[in-house]
């Protein structure tokens, strides 16, 4: 098999789908949910969320997927050199991530988080110098997440799982589900970053694989299938969620969409809950209450609402009440085909942004009929100009797109103005892969409130299931496997070895009136307990998981509730 290396997206087969892409628009609230056994998949939907599917347009190019591992040692069209390819196109993504562990029944399937979320600089962002630029938090990280794995049967390895409990092994059915908070500053969600200009958002996201074990076949028309819902104010999903239906309106916030203020304190609440006249069903919720307005929103991925999992046979879609795969977070208790090895964590999705001075290359994203937007695939700007050009012997990168210009309404979209030039690098390679973007240089915050320059960071109370705390964590980033540079033992590092700002992001614990406090960022200033800043995340683990992932140690967690 030849060297493929980090290999990126086919350029001409993805401007076809974003030249063909549409949307069947739906109005909000005017679908009904499918409950027949088996439903075939529309034209358009999100039957692979990385875009490649070879029986259905993708809707948002601008998905956050969960990050699927490698197997050392097993070359086929799926896996090769530790990496996997979807379609023969590498996918992987940046994610930090921090892991709470623990021993307690429960502990796997009823967790409970609060959190203060960060608020920008009163300045609009700049464009002048990396690493002391104005900069907000949609230009940092597209969405910062908690994390839980959830029972398919249909998934990776198709494979029997049993609800909440600790008799499933890696290699049960499973999928995985990240409660995503979106920043505001970039909006229309459909094809960018944000619900508007001056509120956070949050989805539930369930992402599954079709492969059968060791990566021996997948289907190419549905590898990566996702359910995505808004958390809303009435529990009813924007539109339908399931990989096979979705469509533009589950894409786009309604007077439903539970909005939220910069600096606003949050409990986020996730567990398995009885479905409404389900006759004694259960599935998975999210329930938020936002303490500082009074607002709570929630979503459960349910059949009634309109959750779906996956045929590998024939990409149809079932009515499918997910819940919980793990009773315990024991260390060994995650996923087996996901490249971050955990179940119960807090992350953020960095590496999908770059701001620009100016852009080129434009190009027309059909939405719907008579929905049209206007992209562009160039950035120029100091950004781009730190890293060797796209598309050459020296980059890794073919393209910038999606990018849009500073206050681009988006066309008949008519979203808030954009605060800034700048690209979302998801289209051609699924992420930021020569690190010249906004989340590879110090423009992270670095303390509790907004600087001139700099946000104020995430301040999140460590997780709690059923009053407890979790005894153990540790961090650990799947950082490496976007790393060009990385042959699985060799070039990997943390920073990336080629990336010009020379930083990467890390966690710190706080102590604040007696409690403990994360903290994410360039947060050394505050205080915070780091662990060696961008060393927390350890050592390389090739050798021992068979993928190029940075994991720490297990540390005791000394945290007051």
């Amino acid at each position: 098999m030849p060297n493929r290396g980090v290999r990126h997206r086919s350029r001409w087969r993805v401007l076809g789908a974003i030249l063909l892409m549409a949307f069947g628009m739906v109005a909000a609230g005017s679908w009904a949910p499918i409950v027949a056994q088996a439903s075939p998949p529309n034209a358009f939907g999100e039957l692979d969320c990385n875009g490649y599917s070879t029986i259905q347009k993708s809707i948002r190019g601008t998905m956050n997927c969960t990050d699927v591992r490698g197997l050392a040692g097993v070359d086929n069209a799926n896996t090769w050199g530790g990496r996997f390819y979807d379609n023969n196109n590498y996918i992987g993504h940046d994610e930090p991530d921090m892991s709470f562990y623990s021993s307690l029944p429960g502990s796997g399937n009823n967790v409970s988080w609060s959190e203060t979320l960060p608020r920008d600089p009163s300045l609009l962002p700049t464009v002048r110098k990396p690493g002391y630029d104005v900069t907000h938090w949609f230009e940092l990280s597209v969405a910062p997440w908690f994390s839980m794995v959830m029972c398919d049967p249909n998934s990776y390895p198709q494979a029997s799982c049993t609800a909440n409990s600790d008799t499933n092994t890696p290699n049960s059915g499973m999928a995985f589900m990240e409660m995503q908070f979106y920043p505001p500053g970039f909006a229309p969600f459909a094809d960018a970053i944000s619900c508007d200009n001056t509120h956070w958002c949050a989805a539930m996201t369930i992402d599954s694989l079709e492969c059968t074990l060791g990566f021996a076949s997948c289907n190419p028309g549905c590898t990566e299938p996702v359910n995505f819902a808004f958390i809303q104010t009435n529990g009813v999903p924007a539109g339908p969620p399931s990989p096979q239906l979705s469509n533009l309106a589950t894409f786009t916030p309604n007077g439903s969409t539970l909005l939220m203020n910069p600096g606003d304190k949050l409990t986020v609440q996730m567990s398995d809950q009885p479905v409404p006249g389900g006759g004694g069903a259960m599935a998975f919720e999210v329930a938020i209450k936002d303490l500082t307005t009074g607002q709570s929103g929630l979503m459960q991925a349910s059949a009634a609402n309109g959750f779906m999992n996956t045929s590998i046979a024939d990409c149809s879609g079932t009515a499918f009440n997910f819940q919980p795969a793990y009773s315990t977070a024991s260390p060994g208790n995650i996923a087996g085909w996901t490249a971050l090895q955990t179940n119960i964590s807090t992350q953020y999705e960095i590496g999908h942004f770059e701001a620009c001075s100016s852009l080129s290359q434009p190009g027309t994203v059909p939405l719907a009929p008579g929905v049209n937007d206007v992209t562009y695939n160039q950035c120029s700007g100091p950004y781009e100009a730190s890293a060797p050009a796209d598309a050459t012997a020296t980059s890794p990168e073919y393209g910038d797109a999606f990018c849009y210009p500073f206050g681009d309404t988006h066309g008949v979209l008519n979203s808030t103005p954009d605060l800034v030039t700048g690209c979302m690098d998801n289209v051609f390679q699924n992420g930021d892969l020569d690190f010249d973007g906004s989340s590879y240089w110090a423009d992270w915050p670095t303390g509790t409130s907004p600087s001139l320059y700099y946000p104020s960071t995430f301040q999140q109370s460590p997780p709690l299931s059923s009053g407890h705390q979790y005894a153990q964590f540790s961090f650990q980033t799947d950082l490496a496997l976007s790393e060009s540079t990385c042959t699985g033992t060799a070039g990997c590092s943390v920073p990336p070895p080629n990336a010009p700002g020379h930083f990467y992001p890390y966690f710190g614990l706080a102590n604040t009136w007696g409690h403990c406090q994360i903290e994410f960022g360039n947060v050394a200033a505050t205080g915070a307990l780091t662990f060696g800043q961008a060393a927390q995340y350890g050592t390389n683990q090739y050798s021992q998981i068979g993928y190029p992932e940075f994991e720490s140690q297990l540390y005791s967690n000394i945290c007051h509730p």
